[in-house]
């Protein structure tokens, strides 16, 4: 019997002895789809001579993934259009969304340093003869310990496509 209490508080001590922080890593990962209706500006000569406005609807599909390793936390988001289109409010050219976006924030629990990525590709693409937009973004930030931007760049650009 004597054994038996001496494994159980063993086993016991075993479980409740502090573990290192850096050794316990978690990860969560959500995936969801949202109806999505969007108003985008497609500039000319895409959009004919002065550009126009082309309202698109479908589903935009979004995964999550965070870990959080000790104190410092990695959240991941990842944003895809799915069956996305749409017309152009001006000539009447039909449109296909398509793309990725992803956003990635890496900081300390606490707050700082912190460092955001966000990397967005997002087409319109026409049918036929009608031409393709092509959007690109990027934004990267670095925060350091004491809370003062250390780095930031903020690149666009849109590309017209004519066929």
């Amino acid at each position: 019997m004597k054994n038996k209490h001496f494994l159980f508080w063993s086993i016991l001590g075993m479980l409740s002895a502090p573990i290192s922080a850096s050794a316990v890593a978690t990860t969560n990962t959500t995936s969801t789809s949202i109806d999505i209706t969007r108003n985008v500006f497609v500039p000319a000569p895409c959009g004919g001579a002065t550009g126009e406005i082309v309202e698109l609807s479908g589903s935009l599909h979004i995964m999550t993934i965070t870990t959080i390793n000790g104190n410092r936390s990695n959240i991941q988001v990842k944003f895809q259009p799915q069956g996305v289109s749409g017309v152009g409010q001006t000539t009447g050219n039909t449109y296909e969304g398509t793309g990725a976006t992803q956003r990635t924030i890496i900081s300390d629990n606490d707050a700082f340093p912190l460092e955001r990525i966000e990397v967005n590709n997002f087409n319109i693409i026409g049918h036929g003869s009608d031409p393709n937009s092509r959007e690109h973004d990027l934004v990267h930030i670095t925060i350091n310990a004491n809370g003062e931007t250390t780095a930031a760049i903020d690149n666009s650009s849109i590309i017209c496509e004519t066929q």
